[in-house]
């Protein structure tokens, strides 16, 4: 690896995180400022940030949304009054550098293959699992970007037309299911039903509070509706692993964003349900199933990798 300190920042939609890296990816110093809105704003927290951790020799910023291969952000649904934001021209413009911008999940799939769970992996997946669902592509050795640079959106495939609105406008989108929030809104509707009396309970009583933390909770305490729940989201995470397998035949997925911290509630339901999903199971290996190591850090990893993996 190169010797350079390198600057990631990771634009989330409460927070921006900054990293700078030493020459083998290790975390040199960080600091992170809330996520304001509108552009403008974002862009002077952004050099606030870089100020905070110079000095550094090159700059990489992931952005949860469209990001073109020139550094735009086309649309951000987790972030305010974001349209064409020109990421990359104008932090640029700031700093007299010139700033590498990508998706969010597309950089925390950079920061797992050169750091993390899937080091030395030529085909893996990244999903990552938070208040929507990202996803990071890495095929033949080659972080795959598509066409316009959007690859990887895989949360709004849709798996139910007829399902629940999704931010992005359209219904049914994967996100709406197997994310966190989608956790919580499985769970509110079966605490509409009559169910998960220990999760409202948890709650203060308040179904509409009821949230996947929660569920979570009562399911490590043994309360059967909250692990038939747990078990219910489950399926629909391996609904779309299983759909990704089809499409692209990865050797690995690697899991992450806040659902990782509770790996060992997840991982056996979810292998259970893709085993009985995966087309001709018997006749091919199965992708390895595994989660992320670099926790909240792996988006700003990545966006300092940026340089190097493009």
């Amino acid at each position: 690896m190169t010797t350079a300190q390198r600057l990631g920042i990771d634009v989330g939609g409460t927070k921006c995180l900054g990293v700078v890296l030493d020459g083998a990816g290790e975390v040199l110093r960080e600091h992170r400022l809330p996520t304001p809105k509108g552009p403008a704003a974002i862009i002077d927290t952004l050099v606030e940030v870089a100020e905070a951790l110079a000095p550094f020799d090159t700059v990489g910023i992931g952005v949860p949304g469209l990001v073109t291969r020139h550094g735009v952000l086309r649309a951000a649904p987790n972030l305010v009054d974001i349209n064409n934001f020109e990421v990359s021209a104008l932090l640029g413009s700031r700093l007299g550098l010139t700033v590498e911008v990508d998706n969010d999940a597309t950089c925390a799939a950079a920061a797992e293959w050169k750091v993390g769970a899937a080091r030395g992996a030529d085909d893996f997946v990244m999903v990552t699992l938070g208040t929507g669902i990202g996803g990071g592509i890495v095929a033949g050795g080659v972080l795959i970007r598509g066409a316009n640079g959007f690859t990887g959106e895989i949360g709004h495939m849709i798996v139910d037309p007829g399902g629940p609105p999704c931010p992005c406008g359209r219904r049914g989108c994967w996100e709406r299911y197997a994310s966190g929030s989608g956790l919580g809104r499985l769970a509110r509707e079966a605490a509409d039903a009559g169910r998960l009396r220990r999760v409202v309970e948890l709650a203060g009583g308040d179904v509409e509070g009821v949230r996947g933390e929660a569920v979570q909770v009562a399911a490590r305490e043994g309360d059967v509706d909250a692990l038939e729940l747990v078990d219910e989201f489950c399926r629909w995470v391996a609904l779309g692993l299983v759909n990704l397998t089809n499409l692209l035949d990865p050797a690995l997925f690697v899991l992450g964003g806040g659902l990782a911290a509770s790996a060992d509630l997840y991982l056996g339901p979810i292998q259970r349900w893709f085993g009985r999903m995966l087309y001709a199971p018997e006749l091919r290996p199965s992708p390895t199933l595994a989660f992320a190591r670099l926790g909240q850090h792996a988006g700003a990893v990545g966006a300092a990798l940026l340089p190097e993996v493009h």
